[in-house]
This record gives C-alpha cells, sequence and structure tokens, in this order.
C-alpha cells in the first residue's frame, strides 16, 4: 500500500532496534536523571523531530550527500561531537541544585524549549542516524512505485511513532528511579558524563 513492502518487519525491526541501547536512548536518560520526567518527554519530542528531518532528508534524496562527501560527513560529526561534550561539561559545571520534590515544577518554558532544541541539534548533528535511514528505509519501498515521497514519509512517521512511545516509557521509568535520590544535582554530573561519552564516541564515526 502506497508503494510499502513488508510493513510488518519494518514495524518488527522498529521495536527491536528501539529496544536497542543507542545514542538516543543514553541522551533520553540523562536528559530524565538531570531535569526529571518534563525534562525527558521533551528531549524525546525534540529527538522526534529530528528524525523527521532525517526522513525529509532520504525522502528528497539528500542524504546521499553524506555517503558521497567525507568532508560534509566529518564536518556534521564534529559540530555534533562537541556539541555534546559541551552539554556534558556545562550539565557537571552547572551549580543550580534541584530538590527531588520540585523537580518538574521548576522548569520554565523557556528552559523547556531550550530542551526541545537541543534533542533536534543532537539528532540531526548525527550523521550515522542520517546514513541509516537512508539504507533502512529503501528496503521497505517497492522500486516501481510511483508514490514519489509518499512511502517514505508513512514509514519515517511508523518509526517517530514507535520510537516516541519507547521513549516515554523510558522516561517515566527513569524518573521513577529518580523519586529516589534526594539531591539531583548529582545526577546533572552523571548525566553530563553521559554525554560527553556520547560526543566521544560520535568522534568515533567513520564513514563505511
Amino acid at each position: 500500500m502506497f508503494g510499502i513492502i513488508n510493513y510488518g518487519v519494518f514495524f518488527t525491526s522498529c521495536i527491536i532496534l528501539h529496544l536497542t541501547p543507542g545514542a538516543d536512548t543514553m541522551y533520553i536518560l540523562g536528559r530524565t536523571l538531570s531535569g526529571g520526567k518534563n525534562s525527558g518527554i521533551v528531549s524525546v519530542l525534540g529527538i522526534s523531530t529530528g528524525v523527521f528531518f532525517h526522513t525529509l532528508l532520504v525522502a528528497f534524496g539528500l542524504s546521499t550527500i553524506l555517503v558521497k562527501s567525507i568532508f560534509v560527513f566529518n564536518l556534521i560529526k564534529y559540530l555534533g561531537a562537541f556539541y555534546l561534550i559541551y552539554l556534558g561539561f556545562r550539565s557537571i559545571l552547572e551549580k543550580e541544585k534541584i530538590e527531588k520534590d520540585n523537580i518538574d515544577t521548576n522548569l520554565p518554558r523557556k528552559k523547556l524549549l531550550e530542551i526541545y532544541k537541543q534533542g533536534i541539534l543532537t539528532n540531526i548533528l548525527n550523521p550515522k542516524v542520517a546514513i541509516f535511514f537512508l539504507a533502512f528505509l529503501p528496503q521497505f519501498i517497492d522500486e516501481s512505485s510511483s508514490y514519489g515521497i509518499i512511502p517514505f514519509l508513512l514509514l519515517g512517521i511508523s518509526f517517530i511513532i514507535t520510537s516516541s512511545i519507547y521513549g516515554i516509557i523510558l522516561v517515566l521509568f527513569a524518573s521513577k528511579l529518580l523519586k529516589g535520590i534526594e539531591k539531583t544535582n548529582i545526577m546533572k554530573k552523571v548525566s553530563g558524563i553521559i554525554y560527553i561519552i556520547l560526543g566521544v564516541m560520535l568522534l568515533k564515526a567513520k564513514l563505511n
């Protein structure tokens, strides 16, 4: 339907991929542990927006630029890595302490918007995500399809829905764990370390 083939296999693959810990999972956990449930949910929405951006890139064939250009790949990789490392050190050095009782109530809208934007950027500035979508989505689209970008969008939206549901479940689990911690300033340091590790891992990414 709409040029999509083996949708059941695609859906199952999505679930397996979500359950396999990756950079997005670690980022969501870090955001939740350092800022609470609201922070985690907003980060999920940000990452989902980034995934939609990658879906559009694949649909319009722009992701092929990353595969063909080592310069573009490395440029995006370094921007993403240094951005994550920056977030990590900022989280570690932040002196503000947040009590567990008001961790979800003292985040202003401006702060939540900042977290949302950070979620988008961390996903967009990961060239491995773009290349993954470029290799993954076309496998489930009929080569003779005449629907243009529609099957890409439908598959991308399906991926976003399943990943968002998984992300929110992850946030709820992590926020329950957070309730047993007296002060969250320690968790900010932990989340900062997570961001730095993700940044270093991204620096090691190579164009195969």
